[in-house]
């Protein structure tokens, strides 16, 4: 829980001080900075959906173990 604080913590001080670089104004500095990881929150919520509808209209690939009875081991011991 204290790392995702801290990365919240983090994003946000990012967010606004690249918005500050850009705009000089801190007012617009502060309303980027807090409404960017909103909308980056929903977009990433449609992404996540977007992303398993993809998933799960490809065919599941079935893969089976390799037989390795017949394989003779790899270091003998003598």
């Amino acid at each position: 829980m204290l790392k995702t604080l801290t990365y919240g913590a983090m994003h946000l001080t990012v967010a606004i001080a690249v918005a500050f670089a850009l705009t000089r104004n801190w007012h617009a500095a502060l309303a980027i900075g807090l409404i960017e990881p909103v909308v980056q929150t929903v977009a990433y919520t449609f992404h996540e959906r977007l992303w398993e509808r993809f998933r799960s209209s490809k065919p599941e690939e079935k893969r089976e173990a390799p037989d390795l009875s017949a394989r003779e081991p790899a270091f003998s011991g003598s």
